[in-house]
């Protein structure tokens, strides 16, 4: 009996050692670090106008009937009308009056209201986006305002807890915990996964988190909650974050500048094998094997050439193809940067000058090939100050017609109010057709111009490219 009784005691002793030890491991700092985070974080209400047609006949006979009769197609349908559709998400306050939160957020909103957990509400303007980080800056008119404290997310390690903060199915300022699963994930979603290396997590996120803030423990921003992995809809233990370093570069160059650029190599590539790795006189399989080179590209004219692979990048290591975008793009055009390559089994140095990524920032879908019979595909007109609707209108020009499959279609609308162009530091204000033409002149095809909108009393900033 005493033996049985001994056994147990040492069973026991040692369950609650071991349950000592991993609670010693467990953060414990996460209620101080919510106390002090949680202000500066916010919960965005975007709403939008969505259309709605019914296909059900016309004035509710059905189609049957109406095709029985011979009414044609158009009549039996009924006119199109708009509805209003609301969205939440989450968001924080990076700096003075500027909030970050993911483009996909307030994608297309009309009107987009932020709230912080003081319950003090605030209109926002849209300064600016980019899609291809699926990225926004806001801006809010407000007095004494919390912004985050931001870290680094080159320092931070796999295994390392992490702590978010955000709206999930609008339960505002709910609070998950987990650690970083792996860094630098490549993940193809809406053409956002070439140019952000992904933060991988365990952090119980789901639809109302996008755009908050994910904290290290030492109650620093090291990412923005953005994408989840999930067959259901909700969270199923995969969450994925962009890193707050790429997020931050992206947000001072929209509150610099309007709009984001990225560096550009000019390659087609893919992943060196096994295979590939013995036949091209390689160690081991690595790198980013360069299938094609674009003609009078930034690597062309630095001499790479199909069949080199690319190792190291701006003293950055290139483990896989999908790296050297990553790495890439966020570096400056107009940058000098220097590679190493495996060529023909040995190690060679090459020093680009990279171009600028020639792609269609503001778009989630490929640019359509179809092209308008004028630079950016609308018309404007003058606003009439005799007009009592117009008389309170900024100066600008109103566009009154937006043509079909052109650069403007989907980003621009009817009645929005152009005030201002942007190209290469260069501005040029609008205030008539006439200022608009003059200024539309000066680019060429393929030029990336940044128009200043205001719509329904909102900034807007759409980036066109001159067809």
């Amino acid at each position: 009996m005493s033996k049985i009784l001994s056994k147990s005691f040492f069973i026991t002793l040692s369950i609650i050692l071991i349950s000592n030890d991993v609670h010693s491991k467990l953060p414990e700092n996460i209620s101080e670090l919510v106390d002090d985070s949680a202000p500066a974080v916010v919960n965005i209400t975007a709403k939008r106008e969505a259309p709605q047609r019914s296909s059900y006949g016309y004035g509710g006979i059905p189609d049957e009937m109406l095709e029985r009769f011979g009414i044609p197609r158009e009549y039996r349908e009924m006119p199109q009308q708009k509805r209003e559709s609301i969205s939440y998400g989450s968001g924080f306050i990076l700096k003075k009056n500027y909030i970050m939160t993911n483009y996909h957020v307030i994608k297309d909103a009309t009107e987009v209201i932020i709230s912080l957990s003081d319950r003090r509400e605030f209109k926002a303007e849209i300064i600016g986006i980019d899609p291809l980080s699926d990225l926004a800056v806001l801006e809010v008119d407000g007095d004494d305002l919390p912004t985050v404290n931001v870290g680094d997310s080159d320092i931070l390690k796999v295994g390392d807890w992490v702590v978010a903060i955000g709206s999930p199915f609008s339960f505002d300022f709910s609070v998950t915990a987990g650690i970083v699963s792996a860094k630098g994930r490549s993940i193809q979603n809406n053409n956002i996964g070439n140019y952000v290396p992904f933060l991988q997590t365990d952090v119980a996120i789901n639809p109302g988190n996008s755009g908050g803030p994910l904290f290290n423990l030492n109650g620093e921003v090291v990412g923005i909650n953005s994408q989840i992995y999930s067959r259901s809809g909700g969270y199923q233990g995969l969450a994925f974050a962009i890193p707050i370093n790429v997020a931050v570069d992206v947000a001072n160059q929209i509150i610099n500048s309007g709009e984001v650029s990225r560096g550009y190599l000019g390659v087609r590539m893919s992943e060196v094998d096994s295979d590939l790795a013995d036949a091209l006189g390689m160690n081991k399989p690595y790198g980013a094997l360069i299938n094609d080179v674009e003609e009078g590209e930034s690597a062309d004219m630095a001499g790479l050439l199909p069949g080199d692979v690319i190792v190291e990048f701006d003293n950055k290591e290139i483990k896989f193809s999908s790296d050297l975008p990553h790495v890439v793009g966020q570096i400056k055009p107009n940058t000098n940067s220097s590679a190493r390559v495996i060529r023909d089994g040995k190690e060679i140095i090459l020093t680009f000058t990279l171009s600028e990524l020639p792609v269609n920032n503001d778009a989630f879908i490929p640019a359509k090939t179809q092209s308008s019979s004028d630079p950016i595909g609308l018309k404007v007109a003058d606003i009439d100050r005799d007009n009592p609707s117009m008389a309170n209108m900024p100066d600008g020009v109103i566009v009154s017609r937006i043509n079909a499959n052109s650069p403007a279609s989907g980003k621009v609308n009817r009645g929005d109010i152009i005030t201002m162009i942007q190209y290469m530091g260069k501005k040029y204000d609008i205030v008539s057709v006439e200022s608009f033409e003059e200024a539309i002149i000066n680019f060429s095809s393929g030029d990336k111009i940044a128009v200043h909108l205001i719509r329904n009393g909102s900034r807007v900033i759409q980036s066109l490219t001159i067809n």
